[in-house]
């Protein structure tokens, strides 16, 4: 008979919602802990900004999004389906193959509502601790606080579902603390008019600092891309005639001058960082079980980047890849995690889950990875979704989708990332499938 337990799913963002029905449907008891008033994590825009620009200042009010009025997904709503669940919005207007961010916060509200996720939700309830319980066997204690009260209940099991992109990660620019002008993270940039005639460097060529780069484009004066390569040659970037690619900088003073390895040097106004973010767990107490090294870029050690060996199955992360399918690989993880807890499927031994993560990195060492690189995925994630789903019995993923998966970074090495949502076409796709 399969075993019900009782979970602590921390976060209602896209990771949480799923996790807490997968939870549920295999006869888990669930409690989804969610600090905002609404659910959608990441997905939900906030046009405020923090107080400090580079979030830094540790007593800010911490606004959790990073999304700006412009983004639009990087995948297709296919791609960011859930297995039984389309990304079909039809009713809300607009059929973008790469939707925007209000449609997705839609598609996950529709979610929700259809399969009762609110009544599992605790709302503007913040979790402030999450630690064992020291004599009670594997039981874990969670103190909460809403309206100024706080609660302790103890849960069976735990799965963090908190995201990771609200903790800014600032680059390390010699004498940045000299440099005179206006810096931001893009955790806090939202539209381009701030920027309206300004000479601004944009450091970070990731998705998202190639589209701020081009947004702000819109009405600077110049912008400058620094990429973190020393060899790039100063170079016109796309059609626009005020933006320029560089290499990565190579100090900035205190004249405003920003100097780039390329030998180029400009005057600038601001310097926005692209820099990408942390992991953060502030309320996880594991006594250094479970740690963030590498400057918030890796937790670890994580079986499969989801199983803590020494506290599984008991405490679990949802959402720790980058560079996949999250959606459905966020799905695949919570399935994974709730037949775990139900005893459906065997997790192995403690010392073969280390013995795994350890060949992970030594894998990741001898290719000359970065650890910084540990949770991503690509190119290995269909291997990776196709490997969780064998675990539970499951058929590898729909080849279709592989393919589409494909096709989109070949479209992209070809025509470009600024340009590939737009002119990315999928023969397979039928009206009826987007």
């Amino acid at each position: 008979m399969a075993e019900s337990r009782k979970v602590a799913v921390i976060g209602a963002g896209a990771s949480g919602i799923v996790t807490a029905r997968e939870l549920q449907r295999e006869g888990h008891r669930v409690v989804v802990f969610e600090k905002s008033n609404q659910l959608g994590g990441l997905w939900v825009y906030n046009p405020r900004v923090e107080t400090d620009l580079l979030s830094l200042d540790p007593n800010r009010e911490i606004i959790h999004s990073s999304l700006y009025r412009s983004l639009r997904t990087n995948l297709p709503r296919k791609l960011m389906s859930f297995s039984d669940y389309s990304f079909d919005c039809a009713e809300n207007g607009s059929r973008l193959n790469f939707p925007e961010h209000e449609e997705v916060l839609r598609f996950l509200n529709e979610f929700a509502k259809d399969f009762a996720i609110n009544e599992l939700i605790r709302f503007n309830t913040e979790v402030v601790r999450v630690a064992p319980v020291e004599f009670g066997g594997n039981r874990w204690v969670v103190e909460s606080k809403s309206e100024e009260l706080s609660s302790e209940e103890l849960f069976d099991c735990v799965v963090i579902c908190n995201g990771h992109y609200t903790v800014p990660r600032i680059a390390n620019i010699p004498g940045i603390h000299n440099w005179p002008g206006k810096q931001i993270h893009s955790h806090n940039y939202r539209i381009p008019e701030p920027f309206k005639d300004q000479i601004v460097v944009v450091i970070g060529d990731g998705p998202s600092g190639l589209d701020i780069c081009r947004d702000i484009a819109t009405v600077a004066k110049q912008v400058h891309l620094s990429t973190r390569y020393s060899e790039i040659v100063v170079s016109k970037l796309e059609s626009y005639e005020n933006l320029w690619n560089h290499s990565k900088i190579n100090h900035v003073d205190e004249s405003g001058e920003v100097t780039f390895f390329d030998g180029s040097s400009i005057h600038a106004d601001i310097i926005l960082h692209c820099t990408g973010y942390k992991y953060d767990f502030p309320f996880l107490e594991t006594n250094g079980i479970v740690s963030v090294d590498d400057e918030g870029r890796v937790v670890g050690p994580l079986y499969k980047h989801v199983f803590p060996p020494k506290l599984s199955p008991c405490l679990s992360f949802v959402g720790i890849p980058s560079k996949g399918v999250i959606f459905l690989g966020s799905e695949l993880q919570a399935k994974w995690i709730a037949q775990v807890l139900s005893g459906k499927v065997l997790l192995p031994s403690e010392e073969e889950m280390l013995a795994d993560v350890e060949d992970h990195n030594r894998q990741l060492e001898e290719a000359g990875i970065p650890k910084r690189h540990t949770h991503r995925l690509h190119p290995h994630v269909m291997e990776y979704m196709d490997w969780i789903a064998a675990q539970m019995g499951m058929p590898s993923l729909d080849p279709s989708l592989k393919e589409m998966y494909w096709s989109i970074y070949k479209c992209a090495s070809e025509v470009g990332f600024a340009n590939y949502r737009d002119l990315w076409v999928f023969e397979n796709l039928t009206q009826s499938s987007l």
